[in-house]
């Protein structure tokens, strides 16, 4: 399984990947995600825009915004913050979320056309890397989207890094990559804690590796992109009525790999 890396915000030609991509956003894109799962979200639809969130909320009045502009502040009329301590104690209770950043949402949209496309981060990372050994595409493309002209990026590239290890059979004590999103100079902005909207808890929630046990998945379901919860074959649960069925599927070569399913949350 080959690797490779690309940075959303460089401005090189870029070589559209064919087979998976993982679009990383640590800090904190992916990881609001999936936090947003746990407290209960259906499914989050990723809206590159602030006015397409807002029109897509129209026409679901029962979802819940959430999201952040460039450097982390919050979007005037959202419900919530692009915040992972924001949703820590909420309880969605199944309603769809619509999900508008800066980095993670547009690295998506940008790779949207990858054969199976995942929101990575570091909560989520050893669970991604198992739903891709089990697709076993010929190449996995990261995404790094952390990367600016004030920001270094490594919150990200940690993430990327520890996925390719676990690809290759490696096992890393996950804590030195942890320790790297909190030394990334976006990290340091958070410890800092001099500014409400970028809070020291939301780093520590952020650089907690394999905090669960599901991946997020995207892919276009009824004309809008969507994420959804993954879990392996292994720990997936009791398949749910209606659920979308091999959205992430691959051509195989060599053998049909088991495909990971939509968890249906």
């Amino acid at each position: 399984m080959r690797t490779r890396r690309v940075f959303l915000n460089r401005l090189d030609p870029i070589r559209e990947p064919v087979d998976a991509v993982v679009v990383i956003d640590v800090l904190r894109s992916f990881t609001t995600a999936a936090y947003a799962f746990v407290a209960g979200a259906g499914t989050i639809y990723p809206v590159e825009t602030i006015a397409g969130a807002f029109r897509l909320q129209r026409q679901l009045p029962d979802a819940v915004t959430t999201g952040a502009v460039g450097g982390g502040d919050p979007i005037p009329g959202f419900d919530f913050g692009n915040s992972p301590g924001e949703l820590q104690h909420v309880h969605l209770a199944g309603r769809p979320l619509i999900q508008t950043t800066a980095a993670g949402v547009r690295g998506l949209t940008r790779f949207r056309h990858a054969r199976a496309l995942f929101a990575g981060s570091l909560v989520v990372a050893r669970a991604t890397a198992t739903a891709l050994l089990e697709l076993q595409p010929a190449e996995v493309c990261f995404v790094i989207t952390g990367e600016w002209v004030d920001r270094d990026g490594d919150e990200d590239i940690a993430c990327a890094d520890y996925i390719d290890a676990l690809l290759h059979g490696e096992q890393p004590d996950p804590e030195h990559y942890a320790a790297r999103v909190r030394d990334s100079d976006f990290g340091r902005r958070f410890l800092a804690d001099d500014n409400p909207n970028l809070p020291a808890r939301d780093l520590q929630l952020c650089a907690q590796a394999d905090r669960f046990d599901f991946a997020l998945s995207a892919a276009h379901v009824d004309g809008h992109l969507q994420i959804r919860r993954l879990r392996s074959s292994a720990a997936r649960q009791a398949p749910a009525a209606g659920e979308v069925r091999n959205a992430l599927r691959l051509p195989g070569s060599g053998g049909t790999p088991a495909t990971p399913q939509p968890d249906g949350c």
